[in-house]
């Protein structure tokens, strides 16, 4: 074997992987969980194939007492020793003889803790309107924490059944992956509820939910589906609930296989670490992820429901059905996941346009794909920490969008085809990555393998070059680098061209693999467009003819590939391949642009020219934005027009936001206070897409009197999004009093430990705050290790990129401060650091003059 650079390594992966001698066949599963004490006590009935004779039975463990063992077979009971080992998260089950081979049944007592680190099986605290503190009890075991409530074969190839009965108050709710079998009442105020057994499945997708819980009416999704929901949140439902039981039937039927399970319960949970876990029958919620109100949530907000309830529903085929044997795969999981909640959300709102809005997922999968320390898709997974290392944006989104390119190379009927012989042929198993392109080659009679590879065990992506050639187009393929570097990587690329000649438009497909082709375009050339629809996984740098060209003819372009334009042209002046100034004339040029992600890849662009800007710069880049931004906003007004679509709603907000704050202007800022005073007033008239602007406006240009206005509103929200957006608006006030109280609330338990990194994370891109905010985070550091989920960490670091004067000093802290979790990830956000302060070496000094240039040229 060998590591993504192609050196050897040694294969340590066996050092935390358990032996084959005994493997599980089905769990028995009784828990007594004590809300009060924080502590759960189980029993634990397994039966076992051994397969060899042992004498050591090696299982997982983690964070457990194990009281008692025995094994069981044919009358004969055999007691064991239990000797942990907690550096490696598993126990020794040692007999005083050896287990023939054959069925055996285990026997084993254990108690644990429900603590509150947001994994295993832990606890969820929340205070109720009248300020009452609750607790319930529930699970987040992926990627390796099943092992923290009971003892198991915790690796997701060792698939079995399970039976699970919980033993609760009377009072309290419990779900867990099967329907309910049976309930009875227990002396003490217990009761005792028996599930279903389940299909074979890996432990990471079992769960258990205990507490105050109410669930909605069962809809018909093919199966019932119910959303579940601490007291109070019933009106919140009905959003979830459509798209919950539209995205079921559209998968069942997408997939040509019904749903594999008996019920689906969406469960919202007050503390949850990630978006939403696919637990079989049992998917669990952050709540601003299910719960939200139609009539005040955005458009944005809808979406992410929509988005997270669809993704969560197509794991219950692909990840719970059919499973990837080991944790390298699991991008697989959740690339196809991501793109089939694309499809569903497509399907079920195809006026939102949701592949368009894709192209910005993937272009932020691209930034980090375009650094040195970035990693392929897939790579060698050894440690319980590689495993939680992989949930990150190129697992997700770079996966996605190869997946998405590769459909749109084959059709979307023959992709379709591949895939229902793939879960069909593997279902209730596991398998490689291989044997995904295996059933997509049968049904397509492509090279999938030849070409997928290319994408998934190579890490970075090409640009292609593209000039002008006698007969046609020459185009030639390297690998992109921000930070300049010798590579000769080739692709498999699916290059798609639309061209105009003299003799019309014409369309060409070809399959670039050497490092230059030229196409044969007939007519002479008056432009032409690479990554035609957008699909291409690939930046584009035209020669300065080809780009002059295109810029003329922008009303040729779909929006789609407006966007890639402008994102590509964006990406090369950061890396140094063109002048700010180039960019900035060619950004002039969309004064008149109507769609939402043309403009968010545009408004991306100031954003990051805010970061690497001195204050004495920020009036001349305040007055570009609003020489850019403010004709398109003038064009929309402020109020809602009848037969407006909602993504035109949407796109208001996004350019009155912008002017208000990147563009400091003044008008827009006292038009807002006015405009949020009336919403405040008549809460009914309010605009749900210009809210979330209007209340980031106000944060932007607020005094003390409106923060603790808006913490108010942050203590006592209506919605779950509301929440959201009164707390994070605490850490754009530019006040800098006001936002050293925001950096206290990271860590004084006023926050939500699921929140809090996030808000430190958004203080340390406030230019107003971010060395503060770093000074703050490195003395708190220690507390923060503690108190905030593991995952979190990394994604909060991210915003070091924004701390340009502190380069070496932070670079110094993480060299000595491991980040659990980290991964490559730190080492991308210091190399992001290192892009930055790159490119304000060679633009920064020169900024004030390149935007006024751009403001003071006549049109």
């Amino acid at each position: 074997m060998s590591d993504q650079d192609g050196a050897p390594f040694a294969d340590t992966s066996q050092d935390y992987r358990l032996p084959k001698t005994v493997t599980p066949r089905r769990y028995d599963i009784r828990l007594t969980p004590d809300l009060k004490a924080f502590t759960f006590q189980g029993d634990l009935s397994v039966a076992v194939a051994v397969n060899e004779a042992t004498d050591d039975v090696v299982l997982n463990a983690l964070e457990l007492e194990i009281d008692k063992v025995t094994a069981e077979r044919g009358g004969k009971s055999l007691a064991a020793k239990v000797e942990m080992e907690p550096a490696k998260e598993r126990a020794h089950l040692r007999f005083a003889e050896k287990l023939s081979p054959g069925e055996w049944t285990l026997k084993i007592a254990f108690r644990g803790i429900l603590n509150d680190k947001l994994h295993g099986f832990y606890r969820s605290q929340y205070q109720d309107a009248s300020g009452k503190t609750h607790v319930a009890a529930t699970t987040q075991f992926e990627s390796t924490d099943a092992r923290r409530a009971f003892p198991c074969w915790d690796e997701p190839e060792l698939k079995a059944s399970y039976k699970v009965t919980l033993v609760v108050d009377e009072n309290l709710a419990a779900i867990s992956n099967g329907g309910q079998e049976s309930e009875r009442k227990l002396p003490g105020g217990k009761k005792e509820v028996v599930f279903k057994e389940t299909i074979r499945m890996s432990t990471y997708l079992v769960a258990f939910i205990v507490g105050e819980f109410d669930a909605t009416a069962p809809v018909d999704a093919g199966t019932p589906l119910r959303i579940v929901h601490v007291p109070g949140k019933e009106s919140l439902t009905g959003w979830a609930k459509q798209i919950g039981a539209f995205s079921l039937k559209y998968f069942a039927d997408y997939y040509g296989l019904k749903y594999p399970g008996d019920k689906l319960d969406l469960i919202a949970i007050p503390d949850f670490a990630s978006g939403a876990m696919e637990n079989l029958g049992a998917i669990t919620f952050r709540e601003t992820a299910l719960l939200a109100d139609e009539k005040t949530a955005s458009r944005a907000e809808l979406e992410r429901v929509a988005d997270v309830v669809s993704h969560e529903n197509a794991h219950m085929w692909f990840g719970d059905l059919v499973t990837m044997r080991w944790w390298n795969g699991i991008w697989l999981n959740e690339a196809f996941a991501t793109v089939m909640e694309m499809l569903a959300v497509d399907a079920w709102k195809p006026e939102w346009k949701r592949w368009e809005s894709f192209s910005v997922s993937r272009a932020a999968a691209m930034s980090i794909d375009g650094l040195r320390s970035t990693r392929p898709i897939e790579y060698e997974v050894r440690s319980p920490e590689d495993c939680r290392a992989m949930f990150d944006i190129l697992t997700y989104e770079k996966g996605a969008a190869v997946l998405r390119m590769l459909e749109q190379f084959l059709s979307d009927k023959v992709f379709r085809d591949g895939i229902r012989l793939y879960l069909k042929k593997h279902q209730f198993n596991n398998t490689e990555t291989g044997d995904l392109w295996d059933a997509l080659e049968a049904a397509s009679r492509e090279p999938v393998r030849k070409l997928m590879d290319s994408w998934i065990f190579q890490p970075g992506f090409p640009m292609i070059d593209a000039s002008p050639a006698a007969g046609g187009l020459k185009i030639s393929q390297r690998r992109f680098f921000y930070l300049p570097e010798d590579n000769d990587q080739l692709w498999h690329v699916p290059v798609m061209v639309r061209a105009k000649t003299d003799k019309g438009v014409s369309t060409h497909k070809v399959l670039l693999t050497t490092r230059e082709t030229t196409i044969d375009i007939p007519g002479k050339l008056e432009w032409a467009l690479l990554n035609e629809g957008g699909h291409g996984f690939y930046r584009v740098h035209y020669a300065p003819e080809l780009l002059a060209s295109l810029t003329k003819n922008l009303s040729a372009l779909q929006p789609i590939e407006r966007f890639g334009l402008v994102s590509d042209t964006w990406v090369s002046t950061v890396a140094g391949i063109g002048p700010l100034s180039e960019f900035l004339k060619m950004a002039r040029l969309f004064t008149n642009e109507t769609d939402i992600n043309v403009w968010r890849a545009l408004i991306g662009a100031f954003s990051y020219l805010d970061m690497i800007a001195s204050d004495a710069d920020r009036p001349a880049l305040a007055a570009a934005v609003r020489e850019i931004v403010g004709p398109a906003a003038a064009r929309l007004g402020w109020e809602p027009k009848p037969g407006e679509s909602e993504l035109i709603r949407q796109l208001r907000g996004t350019l009155i936001g912008a002017l208000g704050t990147l563009g400091d202007d003044r008008e827009v800022q006292k038009r807002a206070q006015d405009l949020y005073a009336r919403f405040e007033d008549n809460p009914e008239s309010a605009d749900r897409d210009l809210m979330p602007a209007l209340v980031n406006i106000l944060a932007y240009s607020g005094d003390a009197r409106r923060y603790e206005e808006f913490k108010r509103k942050f203590k006592a929200p209506r919605t779950p999004q509301e929440e959201q957006r009164y707390l994070f608006a605490l850490a754009n006030f530019r006040d800098r009093e006001l936002l050293r109280k925001t950096m206290e609330m990271t860590i004084d338990g006023e926050v939500r430990t699921q929140n809090a990194p996030y808000l430190m994370h958004s203080l340390l891109l406030n230019p107003a705050s971010r060395y503060e905010a770093w000074d703050f985070a490195r003395a708190h550091w220690d507390e923060m290790i503690q108190k905030y989920p593991d995952n979190a960490l990394p994604r909060m670091c991210e915003a070091v990129v924004a701390l340009l004067d502190r380069e070496d000093e932070v670079k110094k802290f993480f060299a000595e401060h491991r980040v659990r979790l980290g991964g490559k990830i730190i080492d991308q956000h210091l190399e992001r650091l290192s892009v930055a302060v790159g490119f304000r070496n060679r633009e920064g000094k020169n900024l004030q003059a390149t935007l006024k240039g751009l403001t003071g040229e006549k049109r």
